[in-house]
């Protein structure tokens, strides 16, 4: 059973401009020679080294760990010795410490790498176990810790599983090329979400522009009558959970409120995609599909990438820049993080790397507020950016709090609508920084 062309209300009409990669096959980076592992790959404490330099260690294994419960354990992506352990500072912009490894050429793969068993024999105590001790996190960039989303409290009773096949965010094309290429992982992950939760509805949300992913995952799952793929209108942020809630199942979220408050989980499918070689190969997260994309490139591939890879090495993979770059950014340019060296590794949740020439990122001229009210229009979340932007910008934070900043996705769609190219979305993440710093305190 196929439902059509669903969506929510508000959002904006991006151009696309994934014809750059949507096309091109997943490859094998190459090997890299040193990798720099952060601790702080993920939302939640960071890890502690459980190696010393000097160690030797094998692709796989685990190397960072946190006794709290959120947090993620980090595995080795090479073979090799530890060189050092440091302080580097994170593509999202954390300090963390770092494990820098270097390769002996050997890629050994760990004895801790073996399969898990069969998902028939399973608990969904075990799979979320396992799920736990392979560090696998969110994977569409928020880098939540996946065990701890599928161990909500008593009293959220999960009836629906969602996995989000959207990848509406511009430029991005590696989640496209896993479903199409690996539908029957993330199938399989899903059906592991699935049990681990011990619910019956698995849904699979995959935008109209991707029609030749959603084939690969219907013959799939063809003899399955609890999953349903999903297709959504091409519209962003179509990919924000709580937006794709909507979208599927109806459900809202409430303000301040999670998924679980509606009953409901939401995975990325490269998440899923990660569950299933987890449970099939052992194998813990320690690399994964990242899009290498712009006209700032030379040759854009979709790359499956070791984490701790540094960025210069992925960009030169790809035939190195076109030209001096105006913008490097971890992600697509709706909500990526604009980088400040390219020394910097790929981590977890580097589903992009995203090259814009100069040309491209000169700043626009900014002009006063005409009222237009495009900005409440595409707002996904039903807010007034226009005023929320305007009490940030004069630091009343309490103003922009009683409009509701804190609700703020941070899509984008706001900033890109403006007629008078005001500095909205940034303006207001600026206001909630504040916000949460000042109940921090408090």
């Amino acid at each position: 059973m196929k439902l059509e062309n669903l969506t929510f209300k508000g959002g904006v009409h991006v151009p696309h401009s994934k014809e750059l990669t949507e096309k091109k096959a997943l490859e094998y980076g190459k090997e890299p020679s040193m990798v720099y592992i952060p601790l702080h790959q993920h939302t939640g404490a960071p890890c502690e080294p459980l190696v010393k330099v000097g160690d030797t260690v094998k692709v796989g294994q685990k190397i960072g760990q946190s006794q709290a419960f959120v947090s993620a354990p980090i595995h080795s992506s090479i073979a090799g010795t530890v060189k050092e352990i440091t302080k580097i500072t994170t593509p999202t912009g954390i300090n963390s410490t770092c494990i820098v490894i270097e390769s002996d050429g050997s890629n050994e793969i760990s004895e801790e790498v073996k399969p898990k068993g069969s998902l028939e024999t399973l608990s969904s105590k075990e799979i979320i176990e396992i799920i736990k001790e392979a560090g696998i996190t969110g994977m569409g960039g928020a880098g939540f810790p996946t065990h701890v989303k599928l161990s909500p409290p008593p009293d959220k009773k999960i009836d629906t599983v969602i996995l989000n096949g959207a990848e509406c965010e511009p430029f991005l094309t590696s989640d496209h090329r896993l479903m199409l290429e690996m539908p029957d992982k993330v199938v399989f992950g899903l059906k592991s979400i699935m049990k681990a939760l011990n619910v019956k509805n698995g849904f699979i949300g995959v935008e109209t522009n991707k029609m030749d992913a959603v084939s690969a995952l219907e013959s799939i799952i063809k003899p399955e009558d609890n999953i349903k793929i999903v297709t959504l209108q091409t519209k962003y942020p179509q990919g924000d959970e709580k937006r794709l809630i909507n979208a599927v199942t109806g459900r809202v979220v409430p303000s301040g409120g999670l998924p679980m408050d509606v009953n409901c989980v939401v995975n990325n499918v490269s998440t899923a995609k990660a569950i299933a070689e987890a449970i099939l190969e052992g194998k813990p997260l320690y690399e994964r599909v990242v899009t290498i994309t712009g006209n700032g490139v030379k040759e854009p591939k979709n790359l499956i990438v070791k984490i701790g890879t540094l960025f210069g090495e992925v960009i030169e993979q790809c035939g190195g820049f076109n030209e001096t770059p105006g913008k490097v950014i971890m992600g697509g340019p709706m909500m990526g993080l604009s980088q400040f060296s390219i020394d910097v590794p790929v981590i977890k949740g580097s589903g992009g790397i995203l090259i814009l020439t100069e040309k491209e990122t000169l700043a626009e001229k900014v002009s006063p507020c005409i009222k237009c009210g495009k900005c409440l229009e595409v707002c996904p979340v039903k807010l007034q950016p226009l005023f929320i932007s305007a009490y940030a910008l004069k630091k009343d934070f309490e103003g922009s709090e009683k409009y509701g900043a804190l609700d703020c996705v941070e899509c984008g769609a706001c900033s890109f609508i403006c007629p008078a190219k005001r500095p909205l979305v940034e303006s207001i993440r600026f206001s909630k920084r504040e916000i949460l710093a000042k109940r921090k305190k408090s």
